[in-house]
């Protein structure tokens, strides 16, 4: 099983511009969100602009914490740890989900109404999401259906609503791609 933060090797290019390594360590921001029952955030790069620029040697943007969508023009990477889902899910309020998502700087995009939602961190943003099972497995739960999504899988988010359950007994592991997006005026 997979554990720790995930390792981030970032290539760049030295003062006569051939290509170096240069940093090799754990990413710099890992954090649990919503308390001991929630998902582990290890935030691996983020870009501000399309097309990224690309120079020598500049790091990552600065960012402060974490946050949950890619940043506006942008694209994000992360790797997310979903701990099996907890008994808390079941009582958790409306305010409970919002409170949830705003550790992420994500409040509005918790769509949880309480007993008639599908699950409670069900949630949409205005993004492509590419997201690759590593280890274990999920339910990728949708307005209508459900699929479990396995090692190796790949989903396409296209800015649906949708939530994540992991009725397994054992964590699963996923990388996201994050890619800023428009939605159609019908979607909004």
């Amino acid at each position: 099983m997979l554990t720790g933060p995930t390792r981030r090797i970032v290539t760049g290019h030295d003062a006569r511009g051939q290509a170096i390594i240069q940093e090799d360590g754990p990413v710099p921001r890992y954090k649990q969100i919503g308390g001991a029952t929630g998902p582990m955030f290890h935030e691996v790069w983020n870009t501000r602009a399309t097309p990224a620029p690309i120079d020598a040697a500049s790091g990552e943007p600065e960012e402060e914490g974490i946050l949950l969508a890619a940043p506006k023009n942008g694209t994000r990477i992360r790797v997310l740890d979903i701990p099996p889902d907890d008994e808390s899910f079941k009582d958790m309020t409306p305010e409970q989900a919002k409170a949830h998502f705003a550790e992420v700087g994500a409040e509005d995009a918790s769509s949880f109404s309480g007993s008639e939602s599908r699950h409670a961190h069900m949630h949409r943003t205005e993004t492509i999401d590419y997201g690759i099972v590593l280890e274990g497995e999920v339910v990728l739960i949708m307005d209508e259906g459900e699929t479990t999504v396995r090692a190796g899988d790949i989903v396409i988010q296209r800015g649906t609503n949708h939530g994540w359950a992991n009725r397994t007994d054992r964590n699963c592991r996923i990388a996201f791609i994050l890619i800023d997006g428009k939605f159609d005026e019908d979607l909004a």
